[in-house]
């Protein structure tokens, strides 16, 4: 057998090089890592196929087939190849990479999406597992795969980063596989590399991971600041000497600026980090007292593997503005805020897990419609601020689920009933009743 894994991100690099070495991918034969740089404009972006830091886990597999070679300039997610044109590429596939078609299962992240989604039909015979990316994998999915895609769909392999909750991505069919923390952490601990420097000098620190929301078009950049200087706010929580913070990547030095500006306030050291270690090394070398974020899967994580307090600010504002509904962000908003809250009534598994179920059918009422009677559980059981809180009145009324807001009497006149607005239904059974009385006039006349 040959399995292949197309993979884009370190965190699903590092879950497939955990689930290996607990043998928790069973099956024999070859491994073929396929990386791809999914990132807006790759040649600014270092991807897995490339990170030195990635180089032992890359070792992981017999080779190496990397799909930019195949694809050219051709961004990944721009890889929507008509389907007439599937049946010969996945014989040139097939022959460049040398793979016995009959026999090959496909690893991949993102499934809803190309290069991901084109890669499972050009090879239509190939068993299906997805590899989980972080707390997107809690997300039902966003589209509905076709049947002979959906059902070759087997396994969900995942960082069990919320211990106890399911991921709803391919549910209720795949099953999921949870690779255990201790063996996460020892996959990540090889990607590390000790450039903390003086930061890890033992000093009680919280770290700030920042969070470029105003590219997503999720808030301004006057409110993106803004959050930033609460969650600084979040962090004296904890009362440490030093704030360090770990900006996103991509956000302008004006965000450091004032988060520094903030901090300094408070009367504590600041400390900026730009290297490359990951959020979760980079609290364990540090040895901080939390760390505070927007609605990162860092959060989470590094509580599962560290057992570190984590702290959030802005989730309750993030997930009111979310739109559409459906958006993908609003199930890891949900847990951060869930799992962050004072006094939050979702501690416990089975909770989180009721409230995963409702707030994902909410989001696919088609895709997840199985998850439906769990999430009128929910709504009939939760309070006002509850409701509220997690699902919006417009949603609630369109699914009509309990906790809708009563309907006005235009409401009820526009709501469908029986496929059709009852306006609709009065008008079709006025034009029906006429044609019916033009008929019987034709008849008696003797027309």
């Amino acid at each position: 057998m040959t399995r292949i894994f197309a993979l884009h991100s370190a965190y699903g690099l590092a879950t497939v090089a955990a689930a290996l070495d607990g043998g928790l991918l069973d099956g024999e034969g070859e491994s073929i890592l396929v990386p791809f740089n999914s990132a807006r404009v790759p040649e600014t972006a270092l991807g897995i196929a490339a990170d030195p830091a990635l180089r032992s886990l890359r070792g992981r597999f017999d080779r190496v087939e990397e799909l930019e070679a195949v694809l050219g300039a051709l961004h990944p997610s721009s890889w929507k190849p008509r389907d007439a044109e599937l049946p010969v590429l996945g014989r040139l596939l097939t022959r460049a990479w040398g793979l016995d078609p009959r026999d090959l299962e496909l690893f991949v992240q993102s499934p809803q999406v190309a290069p991901a989604r084109t890669l499972m039909s050009l090879f239509p015979g190939a068993r299906i597992t997805i590899i989980g990316d972080g707390l997107m994998t809690w997300s039902p999915m966003r589209v509905k795969l076709s049947h002979t895609v959906a059902a070759r769909i087997g396994r969900v392999v995942h960082a069990d980063v919320v211990p106890g909750v399911t991921p709803l991505v391919a549910s209720p069919h795949a099953t999921t596989v949870p690779v255990p923390p201790d063996l996460f952490r020892a996959a990540l601990e090889e990607t590390a590399i000790d450039d903390a420097g003086t930061l890890a000098d033992g000093t009680p620190t919280v770290l700030v991971l920042g969070q470029y929301l105003s590219a997503l078009g999720l808030v301004t950049p006057a409110e993106e600041i803004a959050l930033q200087g609460e969650l600084i706010d979040r962090a004296m929580d904890w009362a440490p000497q030093r704030i360090v913070f770990k900006p996103h990547p991509s956000a302008p030095p004006l965000i450091t600026d004032a988060v520094r500006r903030r901090a300094e306030r408070h009367g504590v050291e600041f400390a900026e980090y730009r290297g490359a270690l990951a959020a979760e090394l980079l609290a364990e070398r540090l040895g901080v007292l939390a760390v505070v974020a927007g609605f990162s899967t860092a959060l989470p994580t590094v509580h599962a593997l560290l057992g570190t307090p984590i702290g959030a600010a802005g989730t309750a504002s993030v997930l009111r503005r979310l739109e559409p509904f459906e958006n993908s962000n609003r199930i890891p908003a949900t847990i951060v805020d869930a799992l962050t809250r004072d006094d939050s009534p979702y501690r416990e598994p089975e909770r989180l897990q009721l409230l995963v179920d409702a707030v994902g059918y909410a989001m696919q009422p088609v895709v997840a419609g199985h998850l439906r009677p769990r999430a009128e559980d929910f709504l009939r059981a939760a309070d006002e601020a509850e409701r509220r809180r997690y699902f919006t009145p417009a949603r609630l009324a369109a699914l009509r689920l309990p906790g809708a807001p009563r309907p006005g009497v235009l409401d009820r006149a526009l709501r469908p009933a029986g496929g059709v607005g009852r306006v609709e239904e009065a008008r079709l059974t006025v034009l029906g009743a006429r044609r019916r009385a033009a008929r019987a006039w034709k008849a008696i006349r003797g027309r």
